[in-house]
C-alpha cells in the first residue's frame, strides 16, 4: 500500500454576511400600500443574484398508523414518530399509549436548504425501562416528492430498518488522473469526513476508509472515537486503458471483537473521471445496494402521511411591489371596487388549496396593516351571497378559511392565556367524566364508599358537576379577557358584528351578529383547541382516552354556548341536558362579553397596538440547563437549571420566570446555533450558541433541553432572530475542546474554524414567527399563475361586457381594468423569474454527482 500524509486542509471560511431580510419584524406595517388610483409600476427584472433566495420547505402531516406490531408483553405498543431529514432528527410526535392503530394528526412545516436529499419517518415504541424499539420506517426521497407537485398523500407500508442502509455524512475526496512511467495512474486522496453515523456505545465510531479498484484494496489508518475524522492520505492505482471498472470508496467503523460496521460508500465512473482529469469535493455517502433488504411489507403496519415539498425562488422585494400594491388597492376600495380581484381569486381557487391561499393572503395583508380591511371585504362578499342567516359562514369559503388563519396568527397567545389553566386542570385531575348513559363504565370510576361501587346515576351526576365547574371556569376566564384580546382581533370582530347586523337588522335575527362572532371564536378556534390541545401547543403530549373524553364533552358544551343554546343544538344530544343551566348562564355571559369585545374605537385600537409593540413579547422562553465547569476534568462539569428568555434584543436568563433577568448574549453577537454531539457531555439534546463577547473574542455557551422537539424549537428561534447578523459562521465544531483537542475531530488548534457545516437554514415554522412578506407574495404569485387561464377567460368576458357599453371606471372617472393589470403583473413576474440567476444556475453538487454511478 502506498500512502503519504497531506497537510491539514484549509479551514472553512465564515459565510459572507447577508443583508437583513425584508419583513424581519412580526406584525409590523410596511409603508407600501398605495392609495386608490395610483398608477402601478412594472416589475423590475433583477440584474444580479445576491438579493434572491432559493428556499425549500416541507409541509408534513403525520396522520395515523394502523396494524402496527405489538412490541410490549401486554400485546400492544406505545408508538410515536421521529422525523429525520438526511438522518438529522428534527421532529418527534407525541406518544399514543397502548394502541396498534395510533392517531397523531400533527402538522409541521420545516424550512430547509434546497440541497437536502430525503425525509424519513421512523415509528418507534416507547419503553420506560429499556431502549425504545424501532417498529419500522418510511423514507421519501427529494426526487419522489418532486414528482408530486400537490404533495404525497396516502398510506405507506413500514419497512424494516436495515443497519447497512442507515448511513449518513459526507466524505471529502480529491480524485486525479496523473501520468506515470507505464501509463496513467488514478490517484485518490482521502482527506476527511463529517457527520458519520455513530456506531459504538460511546456515541462515536472508529472510522477508516477502504478504497477498491481493479481488484486492489487499500485502507487508511483508523481514527479512534470520532465521527469527524481527518486522514489526509493518498492512494494510487494503475489505470488500464479502456477499463470500465468503477472506483469504490467505502467508510467503515472498526471493531475489535465484532465485525466492522458499514458507514457508507461512494462509487465513481472512472471513464468520466478520466475526461474530467481532476476533481475535488464533498461526496454524500450512499447505502450498500448489495445488502439484503429485509423489507417485510405487510407485517409492520402502515403510516398515513401528507408531505409536500415546495421550492421557491424569492425575488427581490421590488419585483413584488406591483402585485402587492394592486391587491392592497383592491382591498382599500372595498367590495365596490371596479374589478373585485379578491372575489375573482376566490372564484378561481379550488376547495383543496383554499386554506393555503387564505393563509398567504392573510399574512400578506397583515404585514401591510390591512388585515382588518381584507377580512371586512370578505365579510361583505360572504354576506352579499347569503340569504339565510343560519347558513352564514358555515361553508369553507375564503372568508371562513381566512378568519381561521387570522385567529391562529394573531390570537394564539390570547388563546393560551384563556384556555391554558383550564386545560392544565383537566389533565392534572384525570377524572372519569361521562354524560352518555350508553357509554358509562362504572368499573372505571372506583368506589364512593368502603365496599359499595357507584351507581350509574351517581357517575352521571358527578360527571355533570365536573363539566359544569370546567365550563364555568372557562366562561369566567373568557369574560375577564376583553382587555387581553389583541386590538386587531377586537377590531375585526367589530367589523364582523356591524356588517352582520346591517345585513340582518330585524328583531328575529337579534342573535345572528353574536352567533357570527362565536362561529369563529368558539366553534373554529376555542373548541378545536379544547379537543386537541397538543395541536394548538397547549400541551406537549396527547391526552389519554379518559382525558380526551372529558375534553370532547367540554368542547361540545362550548359549542352549545357558542350556538346561543338554539333548539337545534339541544336536540342533537339530549343527554347533554344536565349542563343546560350552566349553558343558559353562559349564553348571557358570552353575549355580554361580545358586546364589550366589539366596543372598541379607532383611537383605543391604535393605543392598544402601540402599547403591544412597546411590550415586545419574547420570541421563545422556558427552562433550560446551562453548562457550568467546576474544574479541569470532564467529570467536573454539570448543568444548572435556569429560566431563559429570547427576545429580539438578547438571550437572557433568570433563576425563576418572575426573577430579574440578566442578559447573557446580545442578539447581534450570535454567530451560530448548532447541536452538540451526545458523547461530548454524555447527555442528549445539548446545543451550543457561538457568539462574540464585548471584547470581540469568540465564546460558546452550552445549553441542554429536555427533548428533541424543545431542542429544535430553540435552535429555530435562535437562527431566525440572528439570520441577518454579520459574520455568521459557515462551519463549527459539534464537539467540545477538552484537554488539548476537540472531541469531534481531534484537532489541537482551538481556533480551528470547524469540522462540520452549520445549518442556519434549517428551521421549524412556528405560529409566532416574523412575517416573511416576500415569500408570501411569491406564494400568491405562484397560485395566480396556476389559475391564469381562468383569469384570462374571465377578463375576456369582462372586456366583452365593456365593449357592449358597460365601462369600468375608477376614482376620478378614469377607465379601470384591474384584472388586466393583474395579468400584466403576472407576466412581468414570469419574465423576472426567467431572467433570475437562481432559476438558470444548476445546483452546486450536480457536476460532482455526474462522476458517481
Amino acid at each position: 500500500m502506498k500512502w503519504k500524509r497531506f497537510p491539514r486542509p484549509r479551514a472553512y471560511l465564515p459565510r459572507r454576511a447577508r443583508p437583513a431580510p425584508r419583513g424581519a419584524q412580526s406584525l409590523r406595517r410596511r409603508p407600501s400600500a398605495p392609495d386608490p388610483g395610483v398608477r402601478l409600476p412594472r416589475a423590475r427584472i433583477p440584474r444580479s443574484g445576491p438579493a434572491m433566495a432559493k428556499r425549500s420547505s416541507l409541509s408534513i402531516r403525520i396522520v395515523e398508523g394502523k396494524n402496527l406490531p405489538a412490541k410490549d408483553i401486554t400485546g400492544s405498543s406505545d408508538p410515536y414518530c421521529i422525523v429525520k431529514v438526511d438522518n438529522e432528527p428534527i421532529i418527534r410526535t407525541a406518544t399514543v399509549w397502548k394502541t396498534l392503530c395510533p392517531f397523531w394528526g400533527e402538522e409541521y412545516q420545516v424550512h430547509l436548504p434546497p440541497t437536502f436529499h430525503a425525509v424519513a419517518f421512523y415509528v418507534m415504541d416507547e419503553d420506560a425501562l429499556s431502549r425504545d424499539d424501532v417498529i419500522g420506517k418510511v423514507c421519501l426521497t427529494r426526487d419522489t416528492l418532486a414528482v408530486h407537485p400537490k404533495g404525497f398523500s396516502g398510506w405507506a407500508h413500514l419497512t424494516e430498518v436495515d443497519p447497512d442502509e442507515e448511513v449518513q455524512g459526507e466524505i471529502h475526496l480529491q480524485l486525479e488522473v496523473v501520468p506515470g512511467p507505464r501509463g496513467c495512474r488514478l490517484r485518490c486522496s482521502v482527506l476527511e469526513a463529517r457527520d458519520l453515523a455513530p456506531k459504538d456505545r460511546n456515541g462515536a465510531s472508529d472510522p477508516f476508509v477502504r478504497v477498491r479498484y481493479s481488484g486492489r484494496t487499500q485502507e487508511t489508518s483508523i481514527v479512534k472515537k470520532s465521527c469527524y475524522p481527518r486522514w489526509n492520505e493518498m492512494f494510487e492505482f494503475e489505470l488500464e486503458e479502456g477499463a470500465t471498472e468503477a472506483l469504490c470508496v467505502e467508510a467503515w467503523d472498526w471493531d475489535l471483537v465484532s465485525r466492522n460496521d458499514f458507514l457508507g460508500k461512494v462509487v465513481f465512473n472512472v471513464q468520466k473521471l478520466c475526461a474530467a482529469r481532476k476533481e475535488e469535493g464533498w461526496f454524500r455517502l450512499q447505502p450498500d445496494d448489495q445488502s439484503k433488504k429485509r423489507r417485510g411489507e405487510g407485517n409492520l403496519g402502515s403510516l398515513q402521511l401528507e408531505v409536500r415539498l415546495r421550492d421557491e425562488t424569492v425575488l427581490p422585494s421590488g419585483c413584488y411591489q406591483p402585485l402587492v400594491q394592486l391587491l392592497c388597492r383592491e382591498v382599500k376600495l372595498g367590495a365596490q371596487g371596479p374589478g373585485q380581484l379578491i372575489a375573482l381569486i376566490e372564484e378561481t381557487t379550488s376547495t383543496e388549496c383554499r386554506q393555503d391561499v387564505a393563509t398567504n393572503l392573510l399574512k400578506l395583508f397583515l404585514g401591510q396593516g390591512l388585515a382588518r380591511d381584507f377580512l371586512d371585504l370578505l365579510f361583505q362578499l360572504e354576506l352579499g351571497r347569503t340569504s339565510e342567516a343560519n347558513t352564514l359562514f358555515r361553508s369553507n369559503s375564503l372568508a371562513s378559511k381566512s378568519m381561521e388563519s387570522f385567529l391562529k396568527v394573531a390570537g394564539m397567545r390570547y388563546l393560551h392565556g384563556v384556555l391554558g389553566p383550564i386545560i392544565d386542570r383537566v389533565f392534572e385531575e384525570k377524572k372519569y367524566v361521562e354524560l352518555d348513559p350508553s357509554k358509562v363504565e362504572v368499573k372505571d370510576v372506583g368506589c364512593s364508599g368502603l365496599h359499595r361501587p357507584q351507581t350509574e346515576a351517581e357517575v352521571l351526576e358527578q360527571s355533570a358537576q365536573t363539566l359544569r365547574a370546567h365550563l364555568a371556569a372557562l366562561l369566567s376566564a373568557l369574560c375577564r379577557s376583553v382587555r387581553a384580546c389583541p386590538a386587531v382581533v377586537r377590531a375585526t370582530f367589530r367589523q364582523l358584528f356591524r356588517r352582520v347586523r346591517e345585513r340582518f337588522p330585524s328583531a328575529q335575527h337579534e342573535n345572528v351578529p353574536f352567533i357570527a362572532v362565536t362561529s369563529f371564536l368558539c366553534l373554529r378556534f376555542f373548541s378545536p383547541a379544547i379537543m386537541a390541545p397538543k395541536l394548538f401547543h397547549l400541551r406537549e403530549r396527547h391526552a389519554d382516552a379518559r382525558t380526551s373524553r372529558t375534553l370532547l364533552l367540554l368542547a361540545k358544551a362550548v359549542q352549545n354556548v357558542g350556538n346561543m343554546d338554539t333548539p337545534a343544538s339541544r336536540a342533537k344530544e339530549a343527554w347533554m341536558e344536565p349542563l343546560q343551566p350552566t349553558v343558559r348562564q353562559g349564553v348571557a355571559l358570552l353575549k355580554d362579553f361580545i358586546t364589550k369585545l366589539v366596543d372598541i374605537e379607532e383611537k383605543e385600537e391604535l393605543d392598544l397596538q402601540r402599547a403591544l409593540s412597546l411590550q415586545a413579547p419574547p420570541v421563545k422562553e422556558g427552562p433550560l440547563f446551562i453548562h457550568r465547569t467546576k474544574g479541569k476534568g470532564p467529570l467536573m462539569s454539570s448543568f444548572k437549571k435556569l429560566h431563559f428568555s429570547l427576545t429580539t434584543e438578547a438571550l437572557s436568563f433568570a433563576k425563576t420566570p418572575n426573577s430579574k433577568k440578566s442578559a447573557l448574549i446580545k442578539l447581534a453577537n450570535i454567530r451560530a446555533a448548532e447541536k452538540v454531539e451526545e458523547k461530548s457531555f454524555g447527555s442528549s439534546h445539548v446545543m451550543q450558541v457561538i457568539y462574540e463577547d464585548d471584547a470581540g473574542k469568540p465564546q460558546t455557551v452550552y445549553l441542554q433541553c429536555k427533548c428533541v422537539n424543545e431542542l429544535n424549537q430553540w435552535l429555530s428561534a435562535l437562527r431566525k432572530v440572528s439570520i441577518s447578523n454579520p459574520g455568521l459562521l459557515g462551519s463549527y465544531h459539534p464537539g467540545v475542546f477538552r484537554g488539548d483537542k476537540w472531541s469531534c475531530c481531534h484537532q489541537k488548534d482551538k481556533s480551528d474554524l470547524g469540522c462540520d457545516k452549520t445549518r442556519s437554514r434549517v428551521t421549524l415554522q412556528e405560529w409566532n414567527d416574523p412575517l416573511d412578506h416576500d415569500l408570501e407574495a411569491q406564494l400568491i404569485y405562484q397560485h395566480l399563475l396556476g389559475v391564469e387561464p381562468a383569469l384570462r377567460e374571465k377578463h375576456r368576458e369582462l372586456s366583452a361586457g365593456t365593449e357592449a357599453g358597460s365601462v369600468l371606471t375608477g376614482p376620478g372617472g378614469a377607465p379601470e381594468d384591474p384584472l388586466g393589470q393583474l395579468l400584466q403583473v403576472l407576466q412581468d413576474l414570469q419574465e423576472a423569474h426567467r431572467a433570475s440567476p437562481a432559476s438558470s444556475q444548476p445546483s452546486e453538487p450536480s457536476r460532482l454527482l455526474e462522476l458517481q454511478t
